[in-house]
């Protein structure tokens, strides 16, 4: 399970927002072993004065926050970031110095999924990678 949620400015994501999502899901598939209709994705679209960034990023700057349960290795979770910066360079035109990614892992008993506590989920996919 991965939730993801993408900050940005509003004229960023409304010109790149499927190629983005593409871009990530694309990447947890590949990192994560994620079946591909599991597709969670929020846009927090913000006006210019609503979104603050350094003056060394450009308007498409965005950050991507994934909440996702616990168990991957670092190599796994490294490996996502790496093909989230690659994939939305390639595909949505994002240079990486314009992309910021933190990963929340929570424990499984900490989500409520489809009326039960997330242990006692019945995955098909492994999340101890």
């Amino acid at each position: 399970m991965a939730q993801v949620k993408v900050y940005g400015l509003r004229s960023t994501l409304l010109a790149k927002r499927e190629t983005l999502s593409t871009a990530i899901h694309d990447s947890l598939i590949e990192a994560f072993g994620l079946p591909r209709d599991k597709r969670f994705h929020r846009y927090i679209m913000l006006d210019p004065e609503d979104f603050l960034y350094p003056q060394d990023r450009s308007e498409q700057y965005i950050i991507i926050e994934l909440s996702i349960f616990e168990g991957r290795s670092p190599e796994t979770k490294k490996k996502l970031i790496k093909l989230i910066y690659a994939k939305t360079e390639e595909n949505a035109g994002i240079k990486t110095k314009d992309i910021e990614i933190i990963i929340f892992e929570t424990s499984m008993a900490n989500w409520g999924i489809r009326g039960v506590p997330g242990d006692e989920l019945v995955l098909n996919y492994n999340i101890k990678t």
